[in-house]
């Protein structure tokens, strides 16, 4: 892929401004239940362009490669946390809130209501506390970036902060998520995170295939019921490759999601081709699924330690063997 032009003056003399090729904006919706809500337009000036929501626990909405929108969306769209109980509908008010590209679910509990806890824990929507975004362009690799940070604490009970970075190089083809989870108190914590990633049409189609690391590839089936898969990673760097073949009348389109297996040691992969709903999600989590849905053992964190995690997004177009674009 050509890049755009990496020095800082070799670009500033080329435009007027240099957000004309790639920027960092911020907006804030105001319509319906999304309104309010905080977010962080990203465009990278190489085709890849996406919103990360500071109110949505700086997690990322809509994202459109080359224009094609690859994000999953429910009918509530971005809703605002304002509007958001987790303990809603027997335990199950993230139902009402599922939308975007990444829900990052934890810090404490994942899946299915156990113990009093909601589904996938306290943390989907909570505001963060944004700390920096904008464009570096005096790095050697020049990057659209934002920070900020996620608290879930409790006076008697657990007490954790997610402080969380998303990079995109300018012209490039990718994201990057760089998360560092704090335990606030002296006592061990157990840590619960499942990165809820979203895909849809028409990315996801008949014919679309899944493929990882101890993952047998997998087609999607439009007709197939609701399914969810877990494994074991066995590997420094676990990887997960959505792909829809390029067809004669349209490009391909691919997703490849590379994780850190420190800490995130399983890849789940979770699918939903009902009719109006038809929702692919491929999900690196820090524990084991169990039979009835509710989560194994996982990792501990120390007292006031941290875990580092990075997960890096690729997005591609493919053409038919033997075509090229005009």
């Amino acid at each position: 892929m050509t890049r755009l032009p990496g020095a800082r003056e070799q670009a500033a003399a080329r435009v007027g401004d240099l957000r004309q090729l790639a920027a960092v904006r911020r907006i804030v919706l105001d319509d319906g239940p999304e309104r309010d809500v905080r977010a962080l337009a990203f465009s990278t000036g190489g085709g890849l362009d996406f919103w990360v929501l500071a109110d949505r626990s700086m997690d990322i909405g809509p994202l459109w490669w080359r224009g094609t929108p690859v994000a999953w969306q429910g009918p509530n769209g971005f809703r605002s946390g304002q509007l958001h109980a987790q303990e809603a509908d027997d335990l199950r008010g993230f139902e009402r809130s599922l939308s975007g590209f990444l829900v990052t679910c934890g810090l404490t509990h994942v899946r299915q209501p156990a113990g009093g806890l909601p589904l996938h824990g306290h943390l989907p929507l909570t505001p963060a506390r944004l700390l920096a975004y904008g464009e570096d362009w005096g790095r050697e690799e020049p990057v659209l970036f934002c920070e900020g940070e996620i608290t879930e604490a409790s006076h008697n009970g657990p007490s954790l902060r997610l402080h969380r970075r998303i990079e995109a190089p300018v012209g490039a083809n990718e994201l990057r998520i760089l998360d560092r989870v704090e335990n606030l108190r002296p006592t061990p914590q157990a840590l619960a995170m499942l990165y809820h990633f979203n895909l849809g049409y028409p990315l996801v189609q008949a014919g679309t295939t899944v493929a990882g690391e101890g993952l047998d590839t997998m087609q999607v089936d439009e007709e197939a019921p609701p399914s969810v898969t877990c494994h074991a990673v066995n590997a420094p760097t676990g990887r997960c490759r959505v792909e829809r073949p390029a067809q004669e009348d349209q490009p391909g389109l691919g997703t490849t999601f590379a994780f850190e297996t420190t800490w995130l040691s399983h890849l789940q992969v979770w699918q939903d081709m009902r009719p109006y709903r038809r929702i692919l999600g491929i999900e690196p989590v820090t524990s084991q699924r169990l039979s009835d849905g509710t989560s194994g053992p996982g990792p501990i964190l120390a007292g006031r330690t941290n875990a580092t995690q990075r997960l890096t997004v690729t997005f591609d177009s493919l053409v038919l063997p033997g075509n090229r674009p005009c």
